[in-house]
């Protein structure tokens, strides 16, 4: 008997339709549906389901009524909603608007959960830059901490040891910080261009070496605030912190307009430049960019001090925006925050600062469901976690909500990147 051909158009199957699965989606629903974009939403809405269901087994009336559950449900699961619902309802208004503190018909009492958004906001969308832009160089920045703490400390110490004019002060607190996260930065990809050193232990270790830099400093006469009894700095002059931009009534001040604009500023490098180009091409394929005749050794170099540059503004929002003394945690977990926010936002620019808006709000909106509903505030930091692991896990949404994949995911994407 004579084999058969592989001929196509000779086998009645190949003019059969595709499966249903495999058909791509049809309409502008369809699409958006299928879009990553949609998965992002629905992994958002999938942790706030859970962190529900986590605050109303954490409220006292639920867990009272639930001893008699079987007797009378119904009063477990009343108790449970009214906690959910009152629970959002304090996170929102601790984040966007609060209708009680809005019926005093002053400007802070209007504006006032969005100063805090935004003041929250502003060092985690700079740290989730300097991640961001990292990894699009093909290198995984875990030393945005150190970064950061090295611009606080410069900062820190040309604020409230330097005597120099309003504004001329501010600007050279603010690019003393710059250059010296961006030194610190260097730093890692000198040492990854030249010796080999991977990016993750050299920023893990460089974070130690900063922290306790700063420990120490904190104890030396000069830096630390009389009569030298504590961990605490001198406290920056008026004249190098940045303006409030709604009053002095509320927090939020010229840092997040540095930190939008160097949001703008990492887009157009990234997609504008040849310096850009260059950082794309290393983190896409360093062979092939090192075949075309890039010098992949001084863009990895110029790509983690960009990112160092970035984390050292995070540190100037810090020490001259919001908090006017070094302590020892004045970095506050911003830095290995930024992993997260850079995660969510794609590593992205706009993604980054719609991330750090998000961040910043459940952090300013978790204070407020604290405070009014008793809710524990470490729920706020359960919900970020799981939005950021339902975002990494893109796979697991479209399987619960069958949301057919049309495009790459971040885990792919990461894996990627990972492996350079």
């Amino acid at each position: 008997m004579s084999e058969q051909t592989a001929d196509p158009a000779a086998d009645p199957r190949a003019t059969l339709d595709p499966p249903r699965d495999e058909e791509p989606p049809s309409g502008w629903f369809g699409r958006l549906w299928a879009s990553n974009f949609m998965v992002t939403v629905l992994a958002f809405v999938t942790a706030m389901l859970i962190g529900g269901i986590l605050i109303a087994i954490a409220d006292p009336q639920t867990q009272d009524a639930s001893h008699y559950f079987f007797q009378y449900p119904w009063d477990t699961f009343r108790y449970g909603i009214e906690a959910i619902w009152n629970g959002y309802v304090a996170l929102f208004q601790g984040a966007i608007f609060n209708p009680t503190t809005a019926a005093k018909g002053t400007l802070a009492g209007y504006l006032g959960p969005i100063s805090e958004t935004l003041t929250n906001a502003t060092p985690l969308i700079l740290g989730g830059l300097s991640v961001g832009l990292a990894f699009r160089a093909g290198l995984f920045n875990i030393g945005a901490q150190g970064m950061m703490i090295m611009g606080v400390i410069v900062s820190a110490y040309i604020g409230f040891h330097w005597d120099l004019p309003i504004g001329v002060h501010l600007i050279f607190a603010v690019a003393g910080g710059l250059v010296a996260g961006a030194l610190w930065g260097g730093l890692v990809g000198w040492l990854k261009a030249k010796t080999g050193a991977h990016e993750v232990i050299t920023t893990i270790m460089l974070n130690y070496v900063a922290f306790n830099f700063l420990g120490y400093l904190l104890s030396v006469k000069g830096f630390q605030r009389p009569p030298y009894g504590q961990a605490i700095s001198n406290v920056v002059d008026s004249s190098a912190r940045y303006p409030h931009l709604l009053g002095s009534s509320m927090r939020v001040n010229l840092d997040i307009v540095v930190a939008l604009a160097a949001a703008g500023a990492v887009w157009w490098v990234l997609e504008r430049s040849t310096v850009g180009f260059q950082l794309r091409a290393v983190g896409a394929n360093q062979n092939a960019a090192r075949t075309a005749g890039m010098n992949v050794a001084r863009t990895y170099i110029v790509a983690m001090m960009l990112a160092g540059a970035l984390a050292g503004l995070a540190g100037t929002a810090q020490i001259l925006g919001t908090n006017p003394a070094v302590t020892g945690d004045i970095d506050a977990g911003i830095g290995f925050d930024g992993i997260t926010v850079a995660l969510l936002g794609r590593a992205r620019p706009g993604g980054t600062v719609l991330a750090g808006l998000l961040f910043g709000a459940l952090r300013a909106g978790g204070v407020q469901m604290q405070s009014s509903t008793g809710v524990p505030v470490d729920l706020v930091q359960i919900l970020t976690s799981l939005i950021v692991l339902f975002i990494a896990a893109p796979a697991l949404i479209r399987a619960i909500f069958r949301v057919r994949e049309v495009g790459g995911s971040v885990g792919a994407e990461l894996a990627k990147g990972w492996n350079g």
